[in-house]
């Protein structure tokens, strides 16, 4: 008979999108045991895990995973609750550099109350994207599809988003799935299915990104707030050439929990 040994994990959302984070070597990072945490029911419950570890060319290292079990690609709002952990576990500095899957970026801690927090994080360039008049392609460390629909509350984002998803003729290896709907030329609300996730989520920080990239195009702005379901976050951008940089992402962290969960003895 295994022993089981108790998994401790913090629980963060960032704007609701909703994240375990564990430290490196606590877990053999193994499909089904991420399935087990991320699952609702049977599980902590989460829309995916985050594993920090040392990294030698920044402060931290950050490795996501989505609640498939697989590792994604960049995930904005979960980059945001990592310089949350990192800040409760060091309050005497605001401002940190880390390694995600796409490179290097930097987080700052704007504003903070107990246990909720106002985190800024630097994206990268996104110098290239296809648009057309139904919808527009970009990559923002993650791949979205971005189009502006008129009536986003009633939108069947569940079967739209799916069937998006999974066209060949968009994407060949699936993408992230946006609807958006303008409120004026700075604010706008969100929906996003996203890939891994394989469901709606409360709000999307590669997404909204992604989404205000297609804002900059229509209107010509820097500046917007972008309203999902989940909370309000922010999108600083700068057009560079054909494309843009000094890209911010910014919304709020709030700690949930931490604890420790005993999982199966047949996953580990």
């Amino acid at each position: 008979m295994k022993v089981v040994k108790p998994i401790p994990f913090q629980k963060f959302h960032g704007a609701g999108n909703d994240f375990i984070l564990l430290q490196k070597g606590v877990i053999e990072p193994k499909p089904e045991l991420i399935i087990w945490l991320c699952d609702r029911h049977l599980g902590i419950g989460a829309d995916g895990l985050i594993i920090l570890s040392d990294a030698e060319k920044s402060d931290f290292k950050l490795t996501y995973f989505n609640s498939d079990g697989l590792e994604g690609s960049l995930c904005g709002n979960g980059s945001r609750v990592a310089i949350a952990s990192k800040y409760m576990a060091d309050r005497s500095r605001k401002n940190w550099q880390f390694e995600a899957i796409d490179g290097l970026h930097q987080g700052s801690v704007l504003m903070e109350h107990q246990y909720w927090f106002d985190i800024r994080i630097s994206m990268q360039d996104v110098n290239s994207f296809i648009r057309n008049e139904m919808y527009l392609l970009a990559d923002t460390g993650s791949p979205h599809y971005i189009t502006e629909v008129d009536n986003l509350a009633a939108l069947d984002v569940a079967r739209l988003g799916a069937e998006i998803r999974h066209n060949k003729s968009i994407s060949a290896d699936g993408v992230n799935v946006n609807f958006m709907q303008f409120i004026d030329d700075n604010h706008f609300e969100l929906r996003t299915f996203e890939r891994g996730v394989e469901a709606e989520t409360l709000s999307c920080g590669t997404g909204v990104t992604a989404a205000a990239i297609a804002a900059a195009l229509k209107t010509g702005n820097e500046h917007f707030v972008i309203k999902t379901k989940g909370g309000e976050l922010q999108v600083n951008l700068k057009q560079k050439g054909k494309g843009f940089g000094q890209i911010f992402l910014r919304g709020p962290v709030q700690f949930v929990f931490d604890g420790s969960v005993y999982p199966p003895e047949n996953l580990i």
